[in-house]
């Protein structure tokens, strides 16, 4: 999870949506008491699942450990053939546009031709 989490793509698209939801409670003080509230419920599920789940987990840890060792070598070979994880968002819009920028003057020139 950590190793996802931490892909550029991922990770600036989580700052990307953080960053709008900062702004929209900023300017929607009745969206935010919502959100506050939501967040607050999710925190008290979270912890009380966790404490729960904490001796299943310690039983199964072998299992996990090799699940997610097993996980970390198929991102790996998921980032070799899928470079576009290791950008981020702004950097892969940017390349769109001028990709796109590129392909609408080589249609212009081709027509005008």
């Amino acid at each position: 999870v950590k190793e996802v989490a931490n892909l550029s793509l991922l990770s600036s698209a989580c700052n990307v949506v953080s960053a709008a939801s900062a702004c929209t409670k900023e300017s929607h003080p009745c969206l935010r008491s919502v959100c506050d509230a939501a967040g607050k419920g999710v925190q008290s599920v979270t912890q009380a699942t966790a404490s729960c789940v904490q001796p299943v987990l310690a039983t199964l840890e072998p299992h996990v450990a090799a699940a997610s060792e097993y996980a970390s070598k198929g991102l790996d070979k998921l980032g070799e053939k899928l470079p576009l994880l290791q950008k981020p968002v702004g950097q892969i819009l940017s390349d769109t546009k001028e990709l796109v920028s590129c392909r609408v003057a080589e249609v212009k020139e081709a027509v005008s031709s």
